[in-house]
C-alpha cells in the first residue's frame, strides 16, 4: 500500500462516508475522506517522489484517491503542457460530479493564463465522457464567462446534447453564471429558448437564487419560464 493511501485510511471517517455517498449516488469504493483533509495530503506530498508515483497509479481504488489525485494537479508546480497530459491521463477515470468539480475548482494555477489552454478546455466539451464533458462546462463557467469568451461559449454550448443529469445540470450552472456575469448577451438565449425545456428552466432558477441578479431582473426571468 502506498503512503497516500496509508494516509488517507488514518483519516477516514466511517459518520462522514455514509452521509457523503448520499451525495455522489452509485459511487460504493468510498472511505469517508472530508474535503479539506483531501486537500491537505494533496498539497503536502503534491511535488514528491510520493506524489509522482501515486499520479503514476492510475486507476486508482478508491473514490477518495481520486478525490486527491484531482485536488493534487492544482498543485503541481510545473508548465502548462505537462499539467495538461496529467489532466487528460485522469479524465477517463472521474466518475462523479464530485471529483470533476472538485478538480477544476483547484486548478487555478492551470487556468492563469486562459488563453492557452482554452482550445483544449472547448474541446473537452465533445467527449463521450460524461465527466469529461462536465469538466470542460464547469472549467468554462469557473474561469471563462467574460467579454471575450461568452460567444463562443454560447455556440460551443448550444450544440451539446445530451439525456446526461450531470452534464444538463452543468450547463444550467453555466448559463445561470453567464446571467449573473454576462446578463445582457445571455438574455438572447433564454428568451429565444435555445437550451432544453428542462436546462433553461434549471438556468433560470438558480440565476433567480444570485444576489447579483437584480429584483426586476428576477421577475422578468421568471416570466420566460417554460411551463408546457
Amino acid at each position: 500500500m502506498n503512503k497516500i493511501l496509508e494516509e488517507i485510511i488514518l483519516n477516514k471517517d466511517d459518520g462522514y462516508k455514509a452521509f457523503h455517498s448520499k451525495l455522489v449516488p452509485g459511487i460504493e469504493n468510498i472511505l469517508g475522506l472530508r474535503g479539506p483533509i483531501a486537500k491537505s495530503i494533496a498539497k503536502k506530498y503534491a511535488n514528491t517522489d510520493t506524489g509522482s508515483e501515486f499520479l503514476n497509479s492510475l486507476p486508482h481504488t478508491y473514490y477518495d484517491e481520486n478525490l486527491v489525485h484531482g485536488y493534487m494537479l492544482g498543485f503541481l508546480k510545473t508548465d502548462a503542457a505537462t499539467l495538461k497530459n496529467r489532466i487528460i491521463d485522469f479524465l477517463p477515470y472521474v466518475d462523479n460530479w464530485a471529483v470533476c468539480d472538485s478538480t477544476v475548482a483547484n486548478l487555478k494555477s492551470f487556468f492563469k493564463n486562459t488563453d492557452t489552454v482554452a482550445d483544449f478546455i472547448f474541446g473537452c466539451l465533445n467527449s463521450d465522457n460524461v465527466y469529461t464533458v462536465r469538466f470542460g462546462i464547469v472549467s468554462l463557467l469557473s474561469y471563462y464567462v467574460d467579454d471575450s469568451y461568452i460567444d463562443r461559449i454560447f455556440e460551443e454550448t448550444l450544440k451539446i446534447k445530451s439525456d446526461e443529469y450531470y452534464i444538463n445540470m452543468a450547463i444550467a450552472w453555466l448559463y445561470s453564471v453567464c446571467l449573473v456575469k454576462q446578463y445582457d448577451k445571455t438574455i438572447s438565449v433564454i428568451e429565444n429558448k435555445l437550451l432544453e425545456k428542462w436546462t433553461h428552466n434549471k438556468a433560470i432558477q438558480k440565476a433567480i437564487e444570485s444576489f447579483r441578479i437584480t429584483k426586476e431582473q428576477k421577475e422578468y426571468l421568471k416570466a420566460l419560464k417554460i411551463r408546457n
